[in-house]
């Protein structure tokens, strides 16, 4: 028995050496996600399922979120010490909150492209961006994808169009219904929720403004400034166990959803599977994060971004980028060697 526990003892405290840091100093760590426990969540339950986080010397929770734009309040108001949220939302709460105490971070790139697209049924005629113009186009009010819409529609020349506004659950519903012509959402979202009402996936043109001009950062994972003055270790550690469990999800999706899974026992595996896998694809292994590097963002990049957001999302203040991202604790360039082989 005395053996047994000497053992184990000297693995734990191994593993937090791995990391630089005491297992016996457990640091709470309060995590949101933008969205609901689906597949893309895998990326971060992966870590908390294999203990990387724990050996790390942090306590985890990771909670289910409602939107990027809740996601960015509750940080900036200390519910949350970090989360999983939309850079433009991030942008958003920084420039129309100039004198807010506490405005999140974002410390690492997740989502290098934003997953924004359009899409329409192919019976709608609609093959390109110019033939929006004019058309119906629905979306929530919130969605990223309408609130950038301007950017979208000024670099492809897209003329007017007519806006309608719903519930989340509704919007797949009126495009196949015929309410409204196309909609805005994010791609891997969007797709999957048109298949569950029928509709084959041939049938569908996505138009992903990553592919026609935007090139506008997704999702980041954010910090409260708090947190980063007092802790910043545990930040780093934080994206450290993140990125060695994000390596093993990408390298292996289908063995690493039941992390989702077991944290709501209802979804549909094979199709979280396949949300995932096109996550991945479009958004954190796309040839934009290979050439500027997981997690890392480009300056020039985030500068222009911010100068679009700043006029599409009619701002009170310029926003400026130098305020909303702090890099430093990045973790080494070895631990951020996680993306997988580019598919051919």
């Amino acid at each position: 028995m005395i053996k047994r526990h000497f053992i184990k003892t000297t693995a734990a405290l191994l593993a937090a050496a791995a990391f630089g840091s005491s297992a016996y100093a457990q640091t709470p760590i309060k995590f949101q996600l933008d969205w609901r426990f689906e597949g893309p969540a895998a990326l971060f339950l992966q870590s908390a399922a294999k203990g990387y986080y724990k050996a790390a010397g942090l306590d985890v929770t990771i909670d289910a979120g409602n939107g990027s734009g809740g996601t960015v309040t509750r940080v900036a108001s200390g519910t949350y010490d970090m989360g999983f949220a939309d850079v433009a939302a991030l942008m958003e709460f920084h420039a129309n909150n100039p004198d807010a105490p506490n405005k999140p971070v974002a410390v690492m790139m997740g989502y290098n492209n934003t997953p924004a697209a359009v899409l329409a049924l192919k019976k709608s005629g609609i093959t390109k961006p110019a033939d929006l113009t004019g058309k119906k186009l629905g979306a929530p009010v919130f969605d990223a994808g309408r609130k950038g819409f301007p950017i979208f529609q000024q670099v492809n020349n897209v003329g007017n169009v007519a806006w309608t506004s719903m519930d989340p659950p509704l919007r797949e519903t009126m495009l196949v219904r015929g309410d409204i012509d196309a909609i805005t959402g994010f791609s891997f979202t969007s797709l999957l929720n048109l298949e569950a009402r029928g509709v084959k996936t041939e049938d569908v043109v996505i138009l992903p403004f990553a592919e026609h001009g935007v090139k506008l950062y997704g999702n980041a994972i954010i910090a409260s400034p708090k947190l980063i003055k007092e802790n910043p270790a545990a930040v780093k550690a934080f994206l450290t166990a993140f990125a060695k469990g994000a390596k093993e999800v990408m390298a292996n999706p289908a063995s690493t959803i039941d992390t989702v899974k077991a944290r709501d026992g209802i979804i549909n595996v094979p199709l979280e599977t396949r949300r995932l896998v096109l996550a991945i694809d479009s958004v954190v292994a796309s040839p934009d994060a290979r050439k500027e590097g997981f997690g890392q963002i480009n300056p020039a990049r985030l500068s222009l971004m911010a100068s679009q957001v700043s006029d599409a999302y009619g701002t009170k203040t310029r926003v400026d980028p130098a305020a909303i991202w702090n890099g430093s604790m990045l973790p080494s360039a070895a631990d951020l060697n996680v993306l997988p082989p580019a598919k051919k």
